[in-house]
């Protein structure tokens, strides 16, 4: 099965910085770099259930809870920022200082 020409580039990084295979302490910093971006369709299902729950203005605090309910994860300020953007082109009230 070939890999998608991106996905194919990054093993061709990886094996031309590791010609030997990764070494055991390098694991973690490799899937450091491969950090969890919340799809499309998960900024829409955060903004929705936000919408939905109608607890205004929304709360940065309030989109760090859902994105960690969906991907059970810590979020990430870009996913956060993304899900604030979403909300704000709606006209949804937004509380903080990063309101746009």
């Amino acid at each position: 099965m070939a890999l998608p020409p991106f996905l194919t580039s990054i093993v061709g990084w990886l094996r031309a910085g590791y010609p030997n295979g990764v070494p055991e302490q390098d694991y973690i910093p490799l899937f450091a770099l491969l950090t969890r971006r919340l799809s499309e369709a998960e900024v829409d299902a955060v903004a929705d259930a936000l919408i939905e729950d109608g607890d205004l203005p929304i709360e940065k605090t309030d989109i760090q809870v859902l994105i960690t309910k969906i991907t059970n994860e810590m979020p990430l300020e870009t996913d956060v920022d993304r899900v604030r953007s979403h909300l704000a082109d709606g006209g949804w009230p937004l509380a903080g200082p990063d309101i746009r």
